[in-house]
This record gives structure tokens, C-alpha cells and sequence, in this order.
């Protein structure tokens, strides 16, 4: 297949949601001509460009794994003047834009390099040249990604061209439920037939075939056709930014930190440990899912029984999906941010304490999260107190989180020393 559509897409950043979602997806599309993304990298940019501009992307299915190449891509470097004028004009001719780099925070840096000055320049430019309206889909995992990065590239432009400038584009928070790694281990990537980014590289995009996206609903005074059309628009994203990081991440990072506890290297793994899936699943739908069902109930036929359960089973089998291969390493990663109080495991404690649910196996997680800590010989209400600071006002409920998460360590300590019996079980009769 190659590019034969009469478009322009513009991505920031180079890797796996980049490449295996925004990327794949427009190629796959057939409505785009040109695909540009800035990537800072050099040897990134030049492994790409000495390929031609095609990349590798390997797709796991529930029974396979889908390997695809993509391009030609045209890779630049905004670090670089003549790559960022070229990317400048990108962005003027962009019918679609995404970002998909580490963070917001990457979203400003020093120089004429940094993303939101040459998605400013790339906008003035296309208001000059009459060039398409366009959208800028944010990827960041931020419930308001859109609205940060809308303020910082706004912010470059003169007061007297914003008007012009924001009567052309749409500025888009996401919710990428979709989960991905890229392997590193040469070995690993042959054993396992995986394409490669490019035939010299020592890295593969792996990511699951789930494309189910949900974005803003765009309101241009006109219609506005996305080239990409799989992605679902909503006219409120936050409460299914509070499934995916209250369910999806709460479940997959109690997981991860199992895992890890037990030592095993993938979340696959722990369908071998006795009762540890039917624990994950268990919180997901009892805990979370009463929870959101709750606050959210009637907006969507998500968030009814019927439909969270359903999303539960969908999601826990595709954790576990052995082609993904997803590692506790990476999706634990960072320990004492998904420890923050408003993240993904207190923050779904919270939740549900709120709507005056039991959260203990939540408890059970974060417990496991403080283990994946460097050691130290604070207590864990002293450990927690630490990591959130100020943003714990003192009162009844920063004082249940303590001491479910204090309880459901000692719970932690006993399961593992009695030889890790069935955890829905035990846990449902320990007296946690």
C-alpha cells in the first residue's frame, strides 16, 4: 500500500503511539499524500531517512502479531533550522496534527526548536497561505492537554493574528486507551520475528491492535472531515479520561506492581499466580466501576453495569494478551508518581471512598507500589505523607487512605509469606 491521498499529517514525537497508532492509522486511511513528524533524536531522524522514510510497526492481536511498514514519513528535526522550516510547512498544508511525546512538560522548552513555538509559526503560516483548517490531537495522558498546549502556542502568536490563527484550528484532548512498548533487546526481537523500526535499529514498535480512540467533538462553524475517521468524538471527555486512568491505569499499575513484588517480568505471568486476575478484575469492576458507575450514571452506556462490565473483561484480556508481551517494568515505571494523590491508585481510592465504596484492594496495589520504592525504614504513612505533600489537605479522608494503604501492606507481607495463595480468596477472608 502507498500514500495516494491529497492530504498532510504532522505528528510530534517518533514512537509507539506515534508510529503504531496516529501514523498507522493515517497511512491505513488512504487519505493522506504526506506524512511529516519532528523528532529530536538525530540518529532516529537519519536511521529513518536511510530507509527510505519507511519504519516497522508490529501489531498484536489476540492470536497473532500483524507487522506492517509505513511511509514514507519524512522525519525532521526542529532542532535543526532548515528541518524546522521544512516542518513549518508542514504544519501550514496540515489537515491533522498530533502530538504524542513524553509528557506536557515537553510541550515548551528554550529555543526556536521547542513545540509549541513551531506549532505557532506553523499556524501563522498557514493563515498567510490559506491553507486547510486543521486539528491538533493531543496525546499526553492529561485531562487537559488541549487546553495547555492551546495557552503556550497562542501565547507566541501577536495579539493582533490570534483571532485568525484560532478560526483554523482545534486543539483535541484524547483518551489512547491503547497499550504499547518498544522492545530494545536484539535477541528478543529476532526470537520473537518482530520488525524492526528500520532494518539496522535495535528497537521494534510493538503495539495492540485496539484503535477504538475517543476525541473532542470539533466545532468548526462548518463540517470538518478527519481523514483518520476511526476515532470516536465525545462531547465530554472527562469521564472517560476518569475510566482510563481510574480503571484502565488503576487495574494494569495494581498489576504491574504484583508483579513486581513476585517477581515476574510480564503481566501475562501472573495468569500462572492463583487468584491474581480475578483480584485485578475484581477491583476493576467493584471498585472503580461502582464507583464511576455511580458518579457518571445515564451519560453513557459505558457507565451502566452492563457496560463497564463489559469494558472490565475487555481490557483485562487484553493486559494479559501474550502477544503484547507488556512488561511490569514499563508499566510500573515511576512508582511515586502513580503514588500521587490525585493518580491513578489513590486517586481511584478516593473515588470510591467518596461514593462510600469499599477500595481495599486498590489499598493492596499502592501497597505493592511502595515496595517498588528504594528501600527505606519510614513508616508507610510516613512514605505516602512525603509523596503528596501539600496536595493532601489533613482530614477523614487522607486518613483512610493511610490506613487502608498501612493495612494492606501488613496484608501484602502475610500473602507473600504464606506461599502467594489464591488472592481473591485469601484476600476475602483475611481480614483486610
Amino acid at each position: 500500500m502507498a500514500l495516494s491521498g491529497t492530504r498532510t499529517f504532522v505528528g510530534f514525537g517518533f514512537g509507539a503511539i506515534q508510529s503504531g497508532l496516529f501514523l498507522y492509522e493515517a497511512f491505513q486511511s488512504g487519505a493522506f499524500g504526506c506524512l511529516v513528524v519532528a523528532e529530536v533524536v538525530p540518529q532516529v531522524v537519519d536511521a529513518v531517512r536511510a530507509n527510505g522514510g519507511m519504519f516497522g510497526v508490529n501489531i498484536a492481536h489476540s492470536d497473532h502479531v500483524e507487522r506492517a511498514d509505513i511511509g514514507p514519513v519524512m522525519l525532521e528535526n526542529p532542532q535543526v533550522e532548515s528541518d524546522r522550516d521544512r516542518l513549518i510547512d508542514a504544519i501550514a498544508s496540515a489537515d491533522e496534527i498530533s502530538t504524542a511525546v513524553p509528557s506536557v512538560a515537553y510541550y515548551h522548552s528554550d529555543g526556536a526548536g521547542s513545540l509549541h513555538r513551531v506549532l505557532a509559526a506553523g499556524l501563522r503560516r498557514k493563515v498567510q497561505a490559506r491553507g486547510p483548517r486543521c486539528v491538533i490531537y493531543t496525546a499526553e495522558n492529561n485531562n487537559h492537554a488541549a487546553e495547555t498546549l492551546e495557552a503556550l502556542v497562542i501565547g507566541e502568536i501577536p495579539n493582533e493574528e490570534q483571532a485568525a490563527v484560532k478560526s483554523v484550528v482545534r486543539f483535541l484532548n484524547t483518551v489512547v486507551g491503547k497499550m504499547s512498548g518498544v522492545p530494545s533487546d536484539a535477541a528478543e526481537i529476532a526470537e520473537r520475528g518482530l520488525l524492526p523500526i528500520t532494518p539496522d535499529g535495535g528497537r521494534a514498535f510493538l503495539v495492540e491492535a485496539f484503535n477504538r480512540i475517543l476525541i473532542t467533538r470539533i466545532d468548526f462553524p462548518q463540517p470538518f472531515t478527519r481523514g483518520i475517521q476511526v476515532f470516536q468524538e465525545k462531547d465530554d471527555l472527562l469521564p472517560f479520561e476518569e475510566a482510563k486512568l481510574y480503571g484502565h491505569n488503576a487495574t494494569h499499575a495494581l498489576l504491574a506492581y504484583i508483579a513486581l513484588a513476585l517477581g515476574k517480568p510480564l503481566i501475562a505471568d501472573l495468569q500462572s499466580v492463583p487468584g491474581v486476575i480475578d483480584f485485578a478484575r475484581a477491583a476493576f469492576l467493584e471498585e472503580s466501576g461502582a464507583a464511576l458507575v455511580k458518579k457518571y450514571m445515564a451519560s453513557d452506556p459505558l457507565f451502566t453495569p452492563k457496560g463497564y462490565a463489559a469494558y472490565v473483561d475487555d481490557l483485562i484480556t487484553r493486559m494479559i494478551n501474550p502477544h503484547l508481551r507488556d512488561t511490569a517494568e514499563r508499566v510500573g515505571r515511576d512508582p511515586a508518581r502513580k503514588l500521587g494523590w490525585d493518580d491513578r491508585l489513590i486517586g481511584t481510592m478516593r473515588l470510591a471512598w467518596t461514593h462510600e465504596i469499599d477500595m481495599r484492594r486498590y489499598a493492596f496495589g499502592a501497597a505493592a507500589a511502595l515496595v517498588a520504592l528504594p528501600p527505606t525504614t519510614q513508616r508507610v504513612q510516613e512514605q505516602l505523607a512525603g509523596l503528596w505533600g501539600d496536595s493532601a489537605p489533613p482530614g477523614a479522608e487522607r486518613d483512610a487512605m493511610l490506613k487502608h494503604v498501612a493495612a494492606a501492606r501488613v496484608e501484602l507481607t502475610s500473602w507473600l509469606n504464606n506461599g502467594t495463595p489464591h488472592l481473591e480468596r485469601w484476600w476475602g477472608t483475611s481480614g483486610i
